[in-house]
């Protein structure tokens, strides 16, 4: 059942990121598929018991983050937020990958994503001008490689906290 949950992720994180780098757009059925195959596969390791509160203090983060970014764009950056700044696609990624991972693990894979991303797109702008960021994507690509690597035997769980 985890095998099969994993690569079920690998698959949807991989159509997330084809679809974000290909045309900057993700179709919205992907991001609740993802929160709930995340989910899912958190319940699957862990009593129930632990879910929300772990999932709760994820959604409070996330929203601090989101409320941060926000304030920034309007305030300091005067720009629009929602679509113009930050897509929804990253908004409805960064919710559902909150629903996947006790609080530790889900700061440590949050922060390395972007991370990631950040350099990923410092690397690929010395080649290509780039309009937007594929973070939805970006994101994806590095959730699949570390679902991936948690395939192989004698590495500790995700899930241990």
């Amino acid at each position: 059942m985890i095998l099969f949950l994993k690569i079920a992720l690998v698959g949807i994180c991989g159509l997330i990121a084809f679809q974000d780098f290909k045309e900057r757009m993700v179709s919205w059925i992907l991001f609740p598929a993802l929160g709930i195959v995340l989910g899912g596969l958190y319940l699957v390791q862990l009593p129930f018991s632990q879910y929300y509160p772990f999932v709760l203090v994820n959604m409070f983060l996330i929203s601090l983050v989101v409320l941060i970014l926000f304030l920034y764009t309007k305030y300091i950056a005067k720009q629009g937020f929602l679509n113009v700044s930050f897509g929804l696609g990253d908004l409805l990624f960064f919710y559902a990958l909150a629903l996947g991972f006790p609080t530790m693990t889900f700061l440590v894979i949050f922060a390395l994503s972007m991370v990631f991303a950040l350099g990923t797109t410092l690397l690929w702008s010395r080649t290509r001008k780039l309009q937007t960021i594929p973070l939805a994507g970006l994101m994806g690509l590095f959730l699949s490689l570390v679902l991936l690597i948690s395939l192989f035997p004698n590495l500790p769980s995700l899930y241990v906290f």
